[in-house]
């Protein structure tokens, strides 16, 4: 079966008893929807945002349909993403992660706590998000422990860091402490490890991770890089890619080392930096039955790239969003999004490793 048969088919039923999602705008469901001091920036609760979702609802997704969170999910037997932290009154919230599990992510967020902070006003940082599912694991009983082992806990976070880390060289504004790209990305893994580790420690066993894809080919990055001139063979923002790809091996690296350290833990990775370069590379030698035609600039939005304006009622909107790689300025269409969910789900070592999400979750 191809990606594409295996993502439309999806799963016959759930192959995990819940799935707990965190990390930033990417797999985001709503969680920023029920902040009061949340800008505008931060969230997506209004058209043209859900465009080709269930009735052309907004619903906080940074997409024109379904997300990456979906798209996992439904794969795994599951209708969509399990519902966000914020949406639930406090008594429901155990039973529905006794159900389905809970999507705790945040759009604007990052490995930093200071992530964010300058562009959204109020949103919710990794550390807390983590703390959230570690406060509600802890209360619960041995049904909801043995629940929390066989569930998959799905993570993407990381790209805010380095748009903020790049985007200061530029615009002259030093956000966090003045180091070098290397000491920066070690920042990031200490933080990451320390979410995984109290992730463990609260009961989780599989996980799912897929690092930041090449950040620069964003079309708000392209517009950097084209006015600029910093760009590398893509025509992307060449210090955002050079990041990515240097922090791929570094959680590859940290990932084997916890799986040494913690008994019982067991995680798939997803490589982001492969699957970008091989949906950038097949406009020549198509690999894939999708094909993206509009690899640069956002389906909705104005100006270069698409990127001088944001996604709303007021900018144009593509018709044929299967044929663009981007929604907005930052965020992949749905169909971009089914090429990753789809690799993560049942790829081969090219993109996933060492194993896949439908082999880990089929771990004992």
């Amino acid at each position: 079966m191809c990606l594409l048969e295996l993502a439309l088919h999806g799963a016959a039923a759930p192959l995990v008893p819940a799935v707990f999602v965190f990390g930033d705008s990417m797999v985001d469901v709503g969680n920023n929807n029920y902040l009061t001091n949340c800008t505008t920036n931060c969230t997506a609760n209004y058209p043209r945002y859900g465009v080709d979702y269930r009735d052309s609802a907004p619903t906080g997704r940074f997409s024109n349909g379904y997300n990456l969170a979906d798209q996992l999910a439904q794969l795994l037997g599951f209708d969509e993403s399990p519902p966000p932290l914020l949406s639930m009154p406090e008594e429901s919230i155990v039973p529905q992660m006794m159900s389905t599990g809970i999507n705790f992510a945040s759009g604007g967020s990052g490995l930093l706590d200071g992530t964010g902070k300058d562009l959204c006003h109020e949103w919710v940082p990794m550390s807390q998000q983590v703390g959230n599912f570690s406060s509600l694991a802890k209360s619960g009983n041995q049904t909801m422990a043995d629940l929390v082992s066989k569930s998959l806990f799905f993570i993407s976070v990381g790209s805010n860091d380095m748009f903020e880390y790049v985007d200061a060289r530029y615009v002259g504004v030093q956000k966090g402490p003045n180091v070098n790209d290397t000491e920066f990305l070690q920042f990031l893994i200490s933080s990451y490890s320390n979410s995984l580790k109290d992730l463990y420690s609260a009961g989780a066993r599989k996980f799912s991770v897929v690092t930041p894809s090449l950040v620069g080919c964003c079309p708000s990055q392209r517009l950097i890089a084209n006015k600029t001139k910093d760009f590398d063979r893509y025509k992307c923002l060449a210090p955002g890619n050079n990041l990515s790809s240097q922090f791929y091996p570094m959680i590859d690296s940290m990932l084997k080392d916890l799986s040494q350290q913690l008994p019982g833990m067991n995680y798939s990775l997803g490589d982001s930096i492969s699957m970008a370069e091989w949906v950038l590379n097949s406009t020549h030698n198509p690999p894939i039955s999708v094909s993206f035609t509009t690899l640069d600039t956002a389906c909705c939005g104005a100006g270069d790239f698409g990127a001088e304006r944001a996604c709303n009622l007021s900018v144009p909107l593509c018709q044929n969003r299967t044929s663009h790689l981007f929604w907005d300025k930052f965020h992949p269409t749905e169909a971009a999004s089914n090429i990753t969910a789809t690799a993560l789900f049942g790829g081969t070592r090219k993109f996933v490793h060492p194993i896949n999400v439908q082999e880990l979750v089929a771990h004992p």
